[in-house]
């Protein structure tokens, strides 16, 4: 089980995956980044996007063809769940008050998943304010919380697991030239006990130790990778380091 092994290696080992919007690539691109996140030993592959309005089915089985890493699914609309990954982030939109996207997208979704092959992990998905409007702030008519508001977004944080959701998930958005302030991260990790994610704005390897040293568990980049897939080999040199500590 994914949970079972990210819950498992939560505060022990850093975690590194690869988001890959398929609206952003071609058949000869997908299979070149799945190759390299196998090279590199990425450790998940999240695969979705804003303003994908289709299947991902073919695109999961190029990922699969190039790859033998957990894909987990990332979506961004009903149309992106597929029995092909292994699993999905069934995200609700905690930071924002949106009923579709806290309850209503779920409702209908589930019957879909329970009969699916997915493993469903329930995410709790917070934009944090990061200096651009991001897509999902867009599509979501949803607002990020401002970042400077740290005891909001711990109480959310806080709220979203007593829920019963299994991982927080911080998004500072794709738009973002910075990834979350850290100590934002640091706070919040010192208030939950499921594991962490991080993502948006992460673009180099500094901004990649940052996130991580600041205690998340799972970094996630996708954007800083869609035009050289050159950067993945030091990123991922980044978690290792961490790892071998």
């Amino acid at each position: 089980m994914i949970y079972t092994d990210i819950e498992r290696r939560k505060d022990s080992a850093k975690q590194f995956a690869l988001l890959i919007d398929p609206s952003k690539h071609n058949e000869t691109s997908l299979h070149e980044a799945a190759r390299a996140a196998a090279s590199f030993h990425v450790d998940y592959i999240l695969i979705g996007g804003s303003l994908v309005s289709g299947s991902v089915d073919h695109d999961i089985e190029i990922i699969r063809s190039a790859a033998k890493i957990p894909i987990i699914i990332f979506p961004g609309s009903l149309l992106q769940i597929s029995n092909k990954a292994d699993a999905i982030l069934l995200l609700s939109l905690i930071s924002g008050r949106n009923p579709e996207y806290l309850i209503g997208n779920h409702v209908i979704a589930a019957p879909v998943l329970k009969n699916s092959n997915l493993e469903v992990i329930p995410t709790g998905y917070m934009l944090i304010e990061n200096g651009a409007t991001s897509s999902v702030e867009y599509i979501s008519n949803t607002k990020p919380i401002p970042a400077g508001k740290t005891d909001i977004v711990i109480a959310t944080a806080l709220a979203g697991e007593m829920l019963g959701l299994k991982l927080i998930y911080l998004e500072g958005g794709s738009g973002s030239n910075q990834p979350i302030n850290e100590n934002l991260i640091s706070k919040v990790k010192s208030n939950i006990l499921v594991p962490l994610i991080v993502g948006g704005g992460i673009h180099s390897t500094r901004d990649l130790y940052n996130v991580y040293h600041a205690g998340a568990d799972i970094a996630v980049v996708g954007n800083a990778l869609e035009n050289d897939l050159n950067n993945l080999k030091a990123l991922a040199e980044v978690r290792n380091s961490f790892n071998k500590a």
